[in-house]
Order: structure tokens, then C-alpha cells, then sequence
């Protein structure tokens, strides 16, 4: 059985993690083909958003521990477990994870890794690494003191509690909170939105709000102005301009 499942919906496409039994633990082979998976979306002009899922029960329950109990640290780094992480932050469509249930350690680092995050109401967010004698390692010590500050990032990671959705969601770190039955089809409805818009201007946006995830103010404003004026380079500009003062709905091309 595939651990990831793909439908295609253009222009959106939707990817489940598919390994119920074990609460959709990240393991190697999962991670794999994930990557391989969004690698293939992403370079294609069809498709304009992905939703990246889970089951109702989980999101993802953390990484493979068996994978992990006997590994060594030279293991670690020669398997370079870590830079698919990497590879799905540097995607260039834009990326909504749809997280229902349990969302914890490599879950969601994953989740993170994501352009933003619509949550059900039973999601449960954690970083509980310490508790195993580790820390979290694919960017959860970084993107979740950025996303929810250093107090609540302390208090998370330290003593491994979890963020229901609500706190998760006033704290920063989840865009939406939708009932319990809409969390597939709100995070749909999120991504068909994102879809209807221009895709290069979509992606030059998404380029630049992480540009201020990550840099300076000074930096992030340079680069900013730098992709508007490309955007204006683009057919889709020119289409979303000439669409507006004639009163019609674009046809965005993507070029």
C-alpha cells in the first residue's frame, strides 16, 4: 500500500500521508516518496496549490522512533533524513497543510515546513523530543519560536505539552480553525482560492513573505520591490491589470 495518496482536483492537487496504523509516522520511505511526489506537482503548470494532509486522527504523529532508537549520529548525518524537510520549504507552489488530530514533533515540523496551516478544531500541535532525549531537529526550535515567540516555543518544547488548535491558532502558528468534519474541504476551499490567483505573482509573493520570515527588514523590503517590479515582467500581469479596468475575470497563464 502507497504511503501517500494523490488526487488531482486542477488546479489544486491533494496529498494524504497513508500510514493510519501508524498515525502517519515519518518514516523514510514516507518521506521519500512525499518528496518525489511534490517534486513531480510542483513542476508542473497545472497544478497552482497542493493541500498536504493526514488522516481525521492525525496529521502526523512525529518521526519513525524505530527508525531513529539504533541509529548513530554519523547515521543521522549520512542519511540526510532532515533536507527533505529542505526540499518541501523550498517548493515554489504554494503549499496549505491541513492538519486534523495529532500534528507532533516531525508532524509539525512538516506542517511548518508548509505556506500555512488550516486546522480542526481537535488538532493537537507538540514538539515532545526532549522527552526522548532529543531535540527537534528539522526546523522545529526555529520555525516555531518564529511562528509563536520565544515564551510559548520554551514552554512547548521544554516541557512537551501540546497547542489545542484555538492556542495554536492565537498564538500564530494556524492560519484557520474550522469544525472537526470541514478540515479536508476547508483547506481545499483555502487552496482553490490561492489557485484563482496569478501564479507567478503567487509564487514571488510567497518568496517574499518568506524572505521576511527570515531576514532583515531592510533585506525583505529590497526583495520585495525587486519581485514586484518582475511580477510586472509577466503576461499574468498584464492579463490581471487589463482584466480589472475591463471589468472581467482574468485568465491567468502562469507566465
Amino acid at each position: 500500500m502507497s504511503a501517500i495518496l494523490v488526487a488531482r482536483e486542477d488546479p489544486i492537487a491533494v496529498v494524504l500521508l497513508n500510514r493510519p496504523e501508524a498515525l502517519n509516522a515519518l518514516n523514510d520511505e514516507l518521506m521519500t516518496e512525499l518528496v518525489e511526489v511534490l517534486e513531480a506537482l510542483d513542476d508542473g503548470e497545472e497544478i497552482r496549490c497542493i493541500v498536504l494532509g493526514g488522516s481525521e486522527r492525525a496529521f502526523a504523529a512525529g518521526a519513525d522512533i524505530g527508525q531513529m532508537a539504533e541509529a548513530s549520529a554519523m547515521d543521522m548525518y549520512e542519511a540526510r533524513r532532515i533536507d527533505r524537510w529542505d526540499v518541501i520549504r523550498r517548493l515554489r507552489t504554494p503549499l496549505v497543510a491541513a492538519v486534523s488530530g495529532f500534528c507532533l514533533g516531525g508532524g509539525n515540523e512538516l506542517a511548518m515546513a508548509c505556506d500555512l496551516i488550516v486546522a480542526s478544531e481537535t488538532a493537537r500541535f507538540g514538539q515532545p523530543e526532549t522527552g526522548l532525549g532529543i531535540i527537534p531537529g528539522a526546523g522545529g526550535t526555529q520555525r516555531l519560536t518564529r511562528a509563536v515567540g520565544k515564551a510559548k516555543a520554551m514552554d512547548v518544547i521544554l516541557t512537551g505539552r501540546f497547542l489545542d488548535a484555538w492556542e495554536a491558532e492565537r498564538a500564530g502558528l494556524v492560519a484557520r480553525v474550522v469544525a472537526r468534519e470541514s478540515w479536508l474541504e476547508e483547506a481545499k476551499s483555502v487552496a482553490r482560492a490561492v489557485a484563482e490567483k496569478g501564479p507567478v505573482a503567487q509564487r514571488l509573493a510567497k518568496e517574499s513573505v518568506n524572505r521576511a520570515y527570515e531576514s532583515t527588514l531592510e533585506s525583505g523590503l529590497d526583495y520585495e520591490r525587486k519581485a514586484l517590479y518582475l511580477a510586472f515582467a509577466s503576461e499574468d500581469a498584464r492579463e490581471g491589470l487589463k482584466a480589472f479596468t475591463e471589468k472581467r475575470k482574468p485568465e491567468f497563464r502562469g507566465r
